[in-house]
């Protein structure tokens, strides 16, 4: 009977110990179970992009929307001002592009911190005959794995 290894990642949890509880259950020796946890990376979350990384979070939409938003209003309101629409336009345009860039730029830390606390990932490896597989897929599967595969020819 082939062996092979089932492979699945977790995050750390009560549903983890659950998953091994349950394997041991079905005949799962626990030598044949590694568990590896993963450290958080401790490296400073940055904020602006470059043209190598990118995390998909943008701090200039809201600057963009609010510098469109005031420059439409200074220009609007400029023609009863005194130092005309172009001025006020202007003048709408820095201050709702700054405006915009600073709540983007709070919003954006407050986001980043929130994921500092999340708990860390934890890799599950177990040694088991292909006829077990199934079981085994399903016991990870009920409990939350966040995936799951397997590496044959063990």
């Amino acid at each position: 009977m082939k062996e092979m290894q089932v492979i699945s990642s977790f995050e750390y949890s009560t549903s983890l110990e659950m998953a091994i509880t349950q394997l041991e259950e079905i005949g799962i020796l626990t030598e044949d179970i590694v568990i590896v946890p993963l450290e958080n990376t401790t490296g400073e979350k940055k904020l602006f992009d470059t043209i190598h990384r990118s995390d998909g979070l943008s701090l200039f939409d809201l600057a963009a929307v609010l510098a469109t938003v005031f420059s439409v209003l200074g220009t609007s309101y400029g023609f009863m001002w005194k130092w005309g629409p172009i001025i006020w336009g202007l003048i709408g345009l820095a201050f709702g592009a700054i405006l915009g860039f600073i709540i983007d730029y709070l919003l954006t830390k407050k986001r980043i911190a929130k994921k500092k606390a999340l708990n860390t990932e934890v890799i599950l490896i177990i040694k088991c005959k292909e006829s077990e597989f199934q079981w085994v897929r399903n016991i990870l599967s009920e409990n939350l794995a966040f995936g799951i595969g397997k590496l044959m020819d063990v």
